[in-house]
């Protein structure tokens, strides 16, 4: 399969070059990165690129008529990219996060009859921390969430903090089970002490620290008890198994999805 890569030297982009070069069953046929535009990517990734050259831009892309593309960029730079590879009818496995509603709206449309994959995260890992997140959120009084990423991340909380949070909600409603029980602080020290609230009363804190990757804590209380759902990415690599399931898959879509969950089977 002839691949494409948004993002090329970015820290998850170059990891997912990597695999596709090593990964039989795919080619990489281009890869786009502004910053390094004219530089041999076997230097830039440290194996052998046969001789491919950074691009510049998604149109120096599409030349090379890729199956698939993969984006990992920046929410402004992706979605303007995505409705050139739409235009184009080349499908697209997507990591970028930060879309707006209306801009995933004008999304799915630009896509319909074409597959893309939107996912805020391919860790296969932390795709069933959030299934069984969702699977005990009936059964117990009070939940917080702590995410801890690197120190360059710019967004918080994570998009996979705030699906595990509304997954969460969701489960309950389907329970029929209350909202959970209200915070009783009364005397706050430090603003932004309790962390942030998400619909459903599940509160999110988030860590920015150097030398994490990526890391989501789910904890649960209820009467003499807590449970704690936990997963760690150690390294950008374990996003990899992920964007090439999705890569795999996104070729048989005729529209936009969102998440990774349904190709790993449902309860």
């Amino acid at each position: 399969m002839r691949i494409g890569v948004l993002g090329a030297g970015g820290k998850v982009g170059s990891s997912v070059c990597r695999a596709i070069l090593e990964e039989p069953g795919y080619e990489l046929v281009a890869a786009v990165d502004p910053k390094l535009a004219g530089i041999d990517l076997g230097q830039m990734l440290g194996r052998n690129a046969a001789g491919l050259i950074a691009r510049r831009d998604v149109e120096a892309l599409i030349s090379e008529a890729p199956e698939v593309v993969i984006d990992f960029t920046e929410a402004r730079a992706s979605f303007h990219n995505l409705l050139k590879l739409a235009q184009a009818q080349i499908p697209a496995v997507v990591g970028t996060t930060g879309f707006t509603d209306d801009e995933m709206r004008r999304l799915g449309e630009a896509f319909e009859g074409v597959g893309c994959v939107i996912a805020s995260n391919f860790s296969i890992g932390a795709i069933l921390m959030m299934r069984c997140a969702a699977m005990c959120a009936p059964f117990f009084e009070s939940v917080e969430i702590v995410e801890a990423h690197h120190d360059q991340k710019v967004d918080a909380p994570s998009g996979t903090s705030l699906e595990t949070a509304m997954r969460i909600t969701d489960a309950r409603r389907v329970a029929n089970q209350p909202g959970f029980l209200q915070d009783r602080t009364s005397n706050l020290k430090v603003e932004g002490a309790r962390g942030g609230v998400v619909d459903g009363d599940v509160r999110i804190h988030s860590l920015r620290l150097r030398g994490a990757v990526a890391h989501h804590e789910v904890i649960f209380g209820t009467a003499s008890q807590t449970l704690t759902i936990r997963h760690d990415s150690h390294d950008r690599s374990s996003f990899v198994p992920g964007v090439l399931l999705a890569v795999d898959r996104v070729t048989g879509l005729d529209r936009l999805v969102v998440g990774i969950d349904g190709f790993l089977g449902q309860d």
